[in-house]
């Protein structure tokens, strides 16, 4: 069994969106658990006191490394990646979401107030991830977001074990335009929309070449830093 653990000082929060839908379900299977656990749990006075004021001053409070740290040794697992979610951290990817998903599980330290004190980052040899160049107020929906990502990637998790082949990013590209029924459709502005021809067509091959075209397309117009990186990627292979 996956195991994800959240350290929290909002453990309420858990599952949350994540008790529905497949993540919801896998839960219910046993296919992987969830714990959070309340950071305040570790607090060494009547008060539950987990933050103080940063040394040099300026706003905000930080969250005690002693405090914090005796919360990771607690629930810590031999093998198990140790990550923080910070603003500041690398990007999540949805290949270090599928590395993840293949381990036997993960932590995540949310973080809160201005920070973490750093000396409990390196003790602990935290992973700072980010899910984007935006502040939450807590670190506890970046982490639904990873656990949401690594989820989706256990086996039988998804229905169809294509669909996480053809997902956006699992090939350095975006995912291609999706249709369905009715085939003509008139939208609000009452102007009628037919699919794309080669999807009715019944053509394979030519189904997959449109599909790639908008692939490339798409991530080339959205996503020029991911186009750049694909196309020195295959520039070094082709050397």
């Amino acid at each position: 069994m996956w195991r994800a653990t959240a350290l929290t000082l909002f453990p309420e929060m858990f599952p949350g969106p994540l008790g529905e839908s497949l993540a919801g379900k896998a839960l219910k299977e046993g296919v992987w658990s969830l714990e959070a656990v309340d950071i305040r749990r570790f607090a060494r006075d009547r008060h539950g006191t987990v933050d103080d004021a940063p040394f040099g001053g300026g706003a905000g409070m930080v969250l005690k490394p002693d405090i914090l740290s005796a919360a990771i040794e607690a629930v810590a697992v031999p093998g198990v990646s140790k990550l923080l979610m910070s603003p500041r951290g690398a990007p999540f990817s949805q290949a270090r979401g599928r590395e993840l998903a293949a381990g036997p599980g993960v932590l995540l330290v949310c973080g809160r107030f201005e920070g973490v004190d750093e000396r409990v980052i390196e003790a602990h040899a935290l992973e700072e991830v980010s899910v984007g160049d935006f502040v939450l107020s807590g670190g506890e929906i970046a982490a639904m977001a990873v656990m949401d990502c690594c989820v989706r990637l256990l086996p039988g998790v998804m229905g169809a074990a294509e669909s996480a082949s053809e997902e956006s990013f699992e090939d350095g590209l975006l995912e291609y335009p999706h249709y369905t029924r009715p085939a003509t459709w008139a939208g609000p502005d009452g102007t009628e929309r037919r699919v794309p021809e080669v999807l009715v067509s019944g053509h394979h091959g030519r189904v997959a070449e449109w599909r790639r075209q908008q692939r490339e397309e798409i991530t080339r117009r959205r996503r020029p830093d991911l186009w750049d990186r694909r196309r020195t990627a295959k520039t070094n292979e082709d050397q």
